[in-house]
């Protein structure tokens, strides 16, 4: 019995020994695995940490990089009023509808937020050079900023001739111009349109290749410049080539009681150019019915002028014709015809009101001449015209 007792004792004994052991072994591989727990957590943090620094560093370096790159980086070009301003050049690529649009955009603030010298548009239309060149240079010499030149001759004039340096390069994108006939017209509008792309443009002159002027530039600008009316002729005459020329057809658009007759060549300011590039409502009448015996270019200005802008207007012209000799046609003057007495009636022999006064200056250009008469007036302009004041 005592034997077995000692045996149960040592089992016992050794029992108690082994589950100490064991529980040490627990505690240790928790520890253990603890510490592996701890370093790894330690390792990928300090992992992560490196990471960031090295995108933070990689973010500024980019930083430092644009920055620096900065200063080379070109800003587009300022559009702004220069650009708006800029005249594009006269054979520009604008279909007529584009650029009678474009000539029609106005600003309805009057006053101007830059400096502007007004300028005389001079139109010239023609079949093809202008005829009388040699003395117009003399009248614009010295003048360069008051004026600008449009010039609409025929599309199968090649130039063959030397131009005039100051008609070099002025002539505007052109098409065919048959006389009486309502291209004629068309022709005026697309000079005038080409004139109004320029703003400094104020006034403007049409003119042909026939026409000569009265007086050097001064007094023509002046004139110009300082009056309060524009000049196209415009009066009522009955019979066949006046009132007789009206189409029934036209109304109620246009009515026989505004129908009127005048010169073709007129001088208007800008507000009133602007008005007949931009009418869609009567020139596709004088279109569409004044044809055949009916000349667009008799009636349509006198009558739309009337009928729409009548207290601006003087009802008549700057352009001396003579009409004494009759026919469809006003006189030509030969070279034999130029005379001192001659020019000088043409400058002064008239009465006319001008600004609210009387006075003797009524013309300031005239036609028609023949080519042979310009040696005569070159000749005499110094002394009469006086073209060196």
């Amino acid at each position: 019995m005592k034997g077995q007792t000692q045996n149960q004792n040592l089992v016992t004994t050794f029992t108690k020994l082994f589950n100490a052991q064991l529980q040490l072994i627990n505690v240790l591989s928790l520890f253990f695995l603890f510490g592996c727990g701890l370093a790894t957590g330690v390792i990928l943090s300090s992992y992560l940490n490196n990471i960031s620094f090295n995108l933070q560093v990689s973010h500024f370096s980019f930083s430092t990089t644009t920055t620096t790159a900065s200063p080379t980086f070109k800003l587009p070009p300022r559009v702004g009023l220069k650009e708006y301003l800029k005249v594009p050049d006269v054979k520009h690529d604008m279909d007529e509808k584009e650029l009678l649009w474009r000539a029609s955009v106005t600003p309805n603030i009057r006053e101007f937020p830059f400096d502007r010298v007004p300028k005389v548009a001079f139109m010239f239309l023609t079949k093809g050079p202008v005829l009388m060149a040699p003395l117009w240079e003399k009248f614009f010499k010295g003048h360069d900023g008051l004026y600008s030149i449009y010039v609409h001759s025929s599309p199968s004039y090649n130039e063959s001739e030397p131009e005039s340096p100051v008609f070099h390069g002025r002539r505007i994108p052109s098409k065919v111009v048959e006389w009486g006939n309502a291209n004629m017209i068309e022709a005026e509008r697309r000079l005038l349109a080409n004139a109004l792309l320029d703003i400094a443009n104020q006034r403007f002159v049409l003119l042909s290749e026939s026409c000569i002027p009265l007086f050097n530039f001064s007094t023509v600008y002046t004139y110009l410049m300082n009056s309060t009316k524009s000049h196209v002729e415009s009066y009522v005459l009955e019979g066949p080539v006046g009132n007789g020329r009206y189409s029934p057809r036209m109304r109620p658009g246009i009515k026989i009681d505004q129908w009127r007759k005048g010169s073709q060549w007129f001088e208007i300011d800008r507000d009133l150019a602007t008005e007949i590039v931009s009418d869609r409502k009567y020139f596709p009448l004088f279109q569409k019915y004044c044809t055949g015996q009916c000349y667009a270019d008799e009636h349509y200005l006198p009558t739309f002028v009337t009928m729409k802008h009548s207290k601006r207007n003087s009802n008549r012209t700057l352009t001396w014709v003579d009409w004494s000799r009759g026919g469809p046609h006003p006189a030509k003057f030969l070279r034999t015809e130029v005379t001192i007495e001659f020019l000088e009636r043409m400058r002064s022999g008239s009465k006319c009101v001008y600004n609210g006064n009387h006075t003797n200056t009524c013309f300031l250009f005239a036609r028609k001449f023949w080519p042979n008469a310009l040696d005569r007036l070159l000749r005499f302009a110094p002394k009469i015209m006086h073209f060196n004041s």
